[in-house]
């Protein structure tokens, strides 16, 4: 067994504050701030340049990227960290359409998120070899996979409805198919149970400013199979990826491991602020947080939909095909989520109708559920979110 949840201790949480939403931006682990300010001052403001070495710059990337792994069942030195979740989603897949070179179609699902399918639109259009995107219903793409398919790239966990792939199965049959699997792991590393190991899919991708509350802009990571890496053509082939980068080589050589997929230099400041940040996974069993999490959001549901027959659940009623999230669809869904916002418990809404909430038992506990649940029906109910105040849309939803 792991340690008990919640850990509320570790967290910097606004007085009279629910958060449901650590799906879209986990809270403020404390030690953060200090974590940056001695980057800042100590680091970079005494060793300056010297830093790289002494202060240990230029391991933090595989640092970061071997406790993730941790989290995602992945073994040591096959994730990568650092740049945007969409530069690594565009790595992955310029990556595995090379390993398929006689094929033609690329499969993902039309609830995927947005900017994976636009990284993938992007990269066909610049190829210009008569790639094509497929975009099924989420239900329907373990069918859609046939021998046309050169990559099935799919986000584990749906993050409008928080609906979950089976991660094996579908990897199974991308395989029977000859197929390379992609997961983007955003709504999944910290919230499920993953094994990426056990998965054997070729691919992972993820980002840490959700679950794994990293911060506003935390790096993304990238996991590649252990035995096929040494094959990885990098389609960014960034100096830090060489295998040798103060050779100062004219010519690209990749590094014989996941470093390979590093591009740039390293944003230090908030890989040590999530290097900080995953502490607060010490001694955490994924099982432990899976069940509480099941626990939460079942509670959740039950409080809302007794409390507020005008809601329509959006979310599978299955906690076993779901996410570490819940979300409703409601006419109103804007407008009610403002107004729970600004009674307290934050939310987030996604287009067209989704009021979405997110549960982190690292930091939540039922009594904060049962009591976000009272104000939703209060919100509801009362029609509160008729008020002018909460009309007027604002650029992040």
């Amino acid at each position: 067994m792991g340690v008990s949840l919640p850990r509320k201790d570790l967290f910097d949480i606004p007085e009279g504050v629910i958060y449901l939403d650590g799906n879209s931006l986990g809270v403020l682990p404390k030690g953060a701030a200090a974590r940056a300010t001695q980057v800042i001052e100590q680091e970079w403001g005494q060793q300056l340049i010297r830093a790289w070495n002494t202060a240990g710059w230029m391991d933090l990337p595989r640092v970061v990227g071997d406790r993730i792994g941790q989290l995602i069942g992945a073994p040591a030195g096959s994730v990568a960290t650092g740049d945007t979740l969409s530069i690594k989603v565009y790595q992955a897949l310029a990556a595995a359409l090379k390993m398929r070179p006689d094929r033609r179609v690329i499969l993902s699902d039309n609830g995927n998120f947005p900017s994976d399918l636009y990284m993938a639109q992007g990269l066909i259009g610049t190829i210009d070899k008569g790639y094509a995107l497929h975009t099924p219903a989420p239900e329907d793409v373990a069918s859609a996979i046939t021998e046309d398919v050169a990559v099935v790239m799919l986000t584990h966990v749906d993050y409008r409805s928080g609906r979950m792939h089976d991660m094996n199965a579908i990897t199974e049959k991308a395989h029977a198919m000859g197929a390379v699997m992609i997961w983007d792991l955003a709504h999944s590393a910290g919230a499920v149970p993953v094994d990426m190991a056990a998965s054997n899919a070729e691919f992972a991708v993820g980002c840490s400013y959700k679950y794994l509350n990293g911060g506003p802009g935390a790096p993304a990571f990238i996991y590649a199979r252990s035995d096929i890496i040494e094959g990885v053509q990098p389609a960014l082939s960034g100096w830090l990826g060489h295998d040798a980068p103060f050779a100062m080589e004219l010519g690209y050589r990749p590094a014989m491991a996941t470093e390979r997929l590093r591009v740039g230099t390293p944003p230090i400041l908030q890989l040590a602020v999530l290097q900080e940040a995953l502490k607060a996974w010490d001694g955490v069993d994924m099982a432990d947080l899976r069940a509480a999490s099941i626990r939460l959001s079942e509670c959740f549901i039950h409080e809302v939909t007794a409390r507020c027959p005008d809601l329509r659940l959006a979310s599978p009623a299955d906690p076993a095909t779901r996410g570490s999230q819940v979300s409703f669809a409601f006419e109103h869904g804007y407008a009610a989520m403002q107004a729970l916002i600004a009674r307290g418990v934050i939310g987030d809404f996604r287009a067209p109708d989704i009021m979405r909430f997110g549960f982190t038992p690292l930091y939540l506990d039922e009594a904060d559920i049962v009591r976000a649940a009272g104000i939703v029906g209060e919100v509801i109910n009362g029609k509160i979110y008729e008020a002018p105040e909460y009309q007027t849309r604002s650029r992040v939803t």
